[in-house]
């Protein structure tokens, strides 16, 4: 873990790691920086897919539910209405509520997975630089983990950038 004095000095040793060819690290700071997800070379969320999908499946569940138990199951004849496909937009209200209902399941528990969350306790929240992130503190967090890291070699890179404090925080 390193420190730094400030947004732009993390924003250019961000473009400097992401250069280096490191995938698992993070970077922590008190407000968002703007530009920091280009500069640390993050792509699109699989979020918005994952909604999709719960969206996607809401409509199919309720409209073939509706489908099957009011048109071939057991026809519901009221006045003698159809009781066909073109009895679709009477079955819109239910397709719309269990679409926005899958959607906001697939919201929540597609973020908690992505997050990897819960997670009850973690390693850095036993470190003396990481309390400063959330009050004045731009900290950088690279994994032992990530198939680039040497710790010599690291902690250099991070000297390099001018890291104030460079912290090791045992797993």
């Amino acid at each position: 873990m390193a420190e730094f004095s400030s947004a732009t000095e993390l924003y250019h040793a961000a473009e400097k790691v992401r250069d280096a060819g490191f995938r698992r690290w993070d970077v922590h700071t008190p407000y968002p920086v703007h530009g920091m997800d280009q500069a640390m070379g993050l792509g699109k969320s699989w979020l918005s897919a994952i909604v999709l999908m719960g969206g996607i499946t809401g409509s199919s569940v309720a409209l073939g539910l509706q489908f099957f138990t009011q048109v071939s199951l057991y026809p519901t004849v009221v006045q003698d209405k159809p009781t066909n496909f073109f009895t679709l937009p009477a079955f819109f209200p239910v397709t719309f509520e269990l679409t926005i209902l899958l959607s906001a399941f697939a919201t929540v528990f597609g973020l908690l997975g992505i997050l990897m969350l819960p997670r009850w306790n973690h390693p850095l929240f036993n470190s003396g630089l990481f309390s400063k992130f959330s009050n004045d503190g731009f900290l950088m967090v690279i994994e032992s983990r990530d198939p680039k890291f040497k710790r010599e070699k690291t902690k250099e890179l991070l000297e390099e950038m001018g890291a104030g404090a460079i912290e090791e925080v045992n797993y």
